[in-house]
C-alpha cells in the first residue's frame, strides 16, 4: 500500500513539472509569436512591383559610344602564332595576293597587351573599316590603298609614320616585316595624339543575349565540321566543341593558338560567303587583288552546332554589309565573336 502512494506521488509530481514546463513554452512561444505578428502588422510589403533586369549582350556593351579599332593582321604563315585575337569581337578573313590572306581584328572596349603581328592595308580592307566605322591600324599599304585612304578621309594610324603606336618584338626569331606589333594601350594614345574621333553608335550585327533558335529554317542543318579553302596555301577550318558550345579554330590544319595565352583560339558565330577575286591590272607586278564585294549573294551563318543559309548584301563600300535570312528578316547572332570569312569563289567550302 506505501509503495503504492508512493508511485502515485512521483507521478503527480512528474505531471506537475511536465505541465509547467509545457505552460512555460507555450506562454513564450504565443508570447513571441504575438510579438512578430504585431510587427508584421505595422511593416508593409509591397510586392506589386517586380523588376527582372534584362540580359545582356556580353561580346560587347551595346551601350557603350566607344568607337572601335580595325586592325590589319599579318596571316603569312612564317608570323604564326597570332596575338590578342580572342579579344577581338569581330574578324574578317579576306584574299590577298599570292592565295595569303589577312585578318581584320575589330576590338571595342578592350585592353589587349598585344596583337599582331600587324601588316600592310589592301584597298578593299577600307570597306570593311568604313562598315564598322572604325580607326585603322596597319603597318603600311599598297599603292591603291593609300589612294583610298587619302580620298576617303580614313581615320587611321599607320606603322610607317606614327611608330609610337607600334613595337618591334626582337624575341622572335623571325623577318622583320613579321615583328611589328601594338596593344590597346599605344593605339588610344595614338587615336588621342591625332585628334580622331573616339565615339560611335554603329554596331555591324545585332546580338541576342539568349541562344537564338532556328530550327524552325528550312536550311537548317548540322555543322560540327567546317573547311573554307581560300587558295592552295591557306585553308581554315573548325571542329565544334559540344562542351564550351563553340568552333576551336585550325589554320592549315594546326591549332590556331594564341601566342601569349598559348590557348586555341574559339568561335561563337561563323558567317561565310563568295564573291568573285581578280588581279588588279598588268600594270601592278606584286599580283594585288581586286574583290567584287558590293552587290548581293547567298552566305551561310553557322553557330552552336548547326547552319542555316542566308543572304548578304552591300549597296556600297561605306555601307553596312546586311545579312538577312531567307524570309527577309534580319540576321540575328548569338552572343558571342564571330568570324566572317569572305572566300573566294571556285573553292571548296564543306560544312558537315
Amino acid at each position: 500500500m506505501k509503495k503504492r502512494k508512493l508511485k502515485n506521488g512521483f507521478r503527480n509530481i512528474i505531471f506537475f513539472i511536465v505541465f509547467a514546463s509545457v505552460s512555460v513554452f507555450a506562454t513564450e512561444y504565443f508570447g513571441l509569436w504575438e510579438k512578430a505578428q504585431s510587427i508584421f502588422d505595422n511593416v508593409k510589403l509591397d510586392f506589386g512591383k517586380v523588376y527582372v533586369e534584362k540580359p545582356k549582350v556580353r561580346i560587347i556593351d551595346e551601350s557603350s559610344k566607344t568607337r572601335p579599332v580595325g586592325v590589319s593582321i599579318n596571316n603569312n604563315h612564317a608570323a604564326w602564332p597570332h596575338a590578342g585575337l580572342q579579344d577581338a569581337y569581330l574578324c574578317y578573313e579576306l584574299i590577298a595576293e599570292g592565295g595569303i590572306t589577312r585578318i581584320l581584328a575589330f576590338y571595342k572596349d578592350q585592353d589587349t597587351s598585344k596583337i599582331g603581328s600587324v601588316r600592310s592595308a589592301r584597298h578593299y580592307f577600307l570597306d570593311y573599316i568604313l562598315e564598322n566605322d572604325a580607326v585603322f591600324v596597319h603597318f603600311g599599304q599598297s599603292p591603291q590603298a593609300l589612294s583610298d585612304i587619302k580620298s576617303l578621309k580614313i581615320d587611321n594610324l599607320n606603322g610607317l609614320y606614327d611608330s609610337s603606336v607600334f613595337y618591334r618584338d626582337k624575341s622572335l626569331n623571325k623577318a622583320y616585316e613579321h615583328t611589328a606589333f601594338t596593344t590597346i594601350s599605344l593605339i588610344e594614345k595614338g587615336i588621342k595624339s591625332k585628334k580622331y574621333r573616339d565615339e560611335s553608335d554603329e554596331i555591324l550585327l545585332k546580338y541576342s543575349p539568349t541562344k537564338v533558335d532556328y530550327s524552325s529554317d528550312e536550311s537548317i542543318k548540322d555543322a560540327n565540321n567546317i573547311t573554307i579553302e581560300y587558295s592552295s596555301y591557306q585553308t581554315t577550318s573548325y571542329v565544334y566543341d559540344e562542351e564550351t558550345m563553340t568552333y576551336k579554330m585550325f589554320m592549315d590544319s594546326k591549332a590556331h593558338n594564341d601566342a601569349v595565352t598559348k590557348k586555341q583560339y574559339t568561335v561563337k558565330n561563323i558567317i561565310t560567303y563568295k564573291v568573285k577575286n581578280s588581279s588588279i591590272s598588268s600594270s601592278d607586278n606584286k599580283g594585288r587583288q581586286e574583290l567584287d564585294n558590293i552587290g548581293s549573294g547567298d552566305g551561310y551563318y553557322i553557330s552552336n552546332g548547326k547552319v542555316i543559309k542566308i543572304k548578304w548584301s552591300k549597296k556600297s563600300r561605306s555601307a553596312k554589309t546586311l545579312y538577312t535570312l531567307a524570309n527577309g528578316e534580319e540576321l540575328v547572332v548569338n552572343d558571342g565573336n564571330t568570324w566572317i570569312h569572305i572566300q573566294p569563289t571556285g573553292k571548296t567550302l564543306k560544312i558537315e
